[in-house]
């Protein structure tokens, strides 16, 4: 992953970008913990919310790999479909954490 081609897709400066990531990894795994309780609790609705969130969120930023499976689940979800999500939010918690173990470095 590029982070100065990301930046420049946005139109930002890669500082810029990096401030962007680095509060998208911290609400994402709000977001994540959320989608998981309400996978636990088979709650369609609020499954949807959080895939929604984490949808936008990687969208806006160019991750496209987590905006793909997030977007799996939140149109499952929209349906009253949960059968798979959980399977689906372990691949975005894997992809997400690739990506969150980035701005560690």
């Amino acid at each position: 992953m590029n982070i100065g081609e990301l930046a420049e897709n946005l139109g930002l400066e890669e500082e810029e970008y990096l401030e962007l990531f680095e509060l998208f990894v911290e609400t994402s795994m709000s977001d994540m913990e959320n989608l998981q309780t309400a996978i636990d609790e088979e709650n369609a609705e609020k499954v949807a919310m959080a895939s929604h969130s984490l949808k936008g969120a990687s969208g806006n930023l160019g991750f496209m790999e987590l905006f793909e499976v997030a977007k799996k689940i939140n149109d499952e979800a929209r349906e009253g479909r949960l059968d798979g999500t959980s399977e689906l939010a372990q691949i975005l918690k894997e992809k997400f954490n690739i990506i969150a173990s980035l701005i560690q470095k």
